[in-house]
């Protein structure tokens, strides 16, 4: 997987309580329709990921993992069905049931005492799967079609009110503006020859 094709989102994870001792967690990894806001370079950057992103998406083998880490031993997966991936009204909502090893006991008490409480994903927008619109002080991003759920993660550093957890939808932002910035070129250009032809 190259890392520079997807994006991470950051949301929140809980304990729940076990009659039986085993060690679960849920929590949402994705909310429609919530639009989230950050600045950057003084201007706003809004992304919402919108109801139905996820209808075409694939998630057969989608491990949980902690902070993204590949050379971590993986928590739980959906194939071995020790994780589950509800698509509901609300949004992707996760539940799972951490295997009995000593790095999944010692996340679980981490959570547990909310010293771990926020949750990523790492996913891949499909072709045409998201719409910009450029404003003045304010870029909006429309997540419409999202192509492959790579990983749900726990993280230890609580990241969402930083830009940084939108690193590469900035990239993609620039991008889009470099795009843009060209195709307003274009069409000066088309004028200009236009006006030419007529003089």
């Amino acid at each position: 997987m190259n890392k520079s094709e997807f994006e991470r989102r950051l949301i929140e994870i809980r304990a729940i309580e076990s009659d039986d001792d085993k060690m679960l967690i849920e929590g949402y990894a994705i909310t429609f329709d919530k639009p989230a806001t950050h600045d950057y370079g003084g201007r706003k950057f809004t992304e919402t990921i919108k109801k139905g992103a996820l209808d075409k998406t694939d998630m057969k083998d989608v491990p949980l993992r902690y902070n993204h880490n590949d050379t971590w031993l993986i928590m739980a997966r959906t194939r071995n069905k020790s994780l589950k991936l509800i698509v509901d009204d609300i949004g992707l909502k996760i539940e799972a049931e951490l295997l009995d090893t000593q790095s999944n006991r010692d996340a679980y008490k981490a959570i547990k005492a909310k010293l771990i409480d926020k949750m990523s994903f790492a996913f891949r927008v499909a072709d045409g799967g998201d719409s910009w619109t450029f404003g003045e002080k304010e870029t909006v991003r429309e997540v419409t079609n999202i192509a492959k759920l790579w990983d749900v993660s726990i993280v230890d550093t609580p990241f969402y009110d930083s830009t940084s957890i939108y690193t590469r939808s900035l990239e993609l932002l620039e991008s889009e503006e470099k795009r843009l910035e060209s195709l307003r070129e274009v069409e000066l250009l088309k004028e200009k020859i236009k006006l030419k032809g007529k003089m």
